[in-house]
């Protein structure tokens, strides 16, 4: 079921290739023109290169956000299971410390099943006192449901630098969804995260 949002969680408008035709499940996408070359090289880039499909059938989400990671140069990666029960609810309970000035990055993983995702974004709107500082839109991409040979997918998102100076040191709070070209929420969580002096 798609959940309601505000803009704040929606991506920016992106003009792109979109499919023209219905989803198809992952057997029609393989059996699909299978003399057209360039039509082989497009479900190559998806992943629609063979194997078995590992779609649950009792499951209908069309994406499984598995975990995200975060990694810092000399610091342990942090990893977020977002698949646990009542993580997503511990996970509003529990406040990260990011170091003034520190580079990191966010890794996703998750699961495709079922259908083609078209244009996955990872949108992410941060507020401080309740006034909206920050809003950052990152493309994950189109994918084709997992199989045998590829069984998860990860995407590093770009390297960010955590805001530096005493102004910038406090609590923020985040919503953050996985949200598709069709704006179909596949998840949104809130969290925290805290700018200190150190670690």
């Amino acid at each position: 079921m798609t959940q309601q949002h505000d803009d704040d969680l929606l991506p920016e408008n992106t003009s792109g290739y979109k499919l023209s035709q219905p989803k198809l499940g992952l057997a029609e996408y393989q059996k699909m023109d299978e003399n057209d070359e360039s039509l082989q090289r497009y479900k190559a880039s998806l992943g629609l290169g063979g194997g078995k499909d590992l779609s649950d059938p009792s499951d209908p989400r069309v994406c499984i956000i598995k975990a995200l990671t975060m990694e810092s140069p000399g610091r342990d990666p942090v990893v977020i299971d977002l698949v646990a029960p009542g993580s997503l609810e511990t996970l509003k309970k529990k406040t990260f410390k990011i170091k003034e000035g520190a580079t990191f990055t966010m890794t996703a993983q998750f699961k495709v099943q079922h259908e083609i995702l078209s244009g996955l974004h990872y949108v992410q709107a941060v507020k401080r006192k309740g006034i909206r500082v920050s809003k950052s839109d990152e493309m994950i991409g189109s994918y084709a449901p997992n199989t045998e040979q590829n069984p998860v997918y990860t995407k590093k998102f770009q390297e960010e630098v955590a805001p530096s100076g005493m102004l910038a040191r406090g609590e923020y709070s985040v919503s953050s969804s996985f949200v598709d070209d069709d704006k179909k929420t596949h998840l949104q969580f809130d969290w925290t995260f805290e700018i200190a002096k150190d670690w």
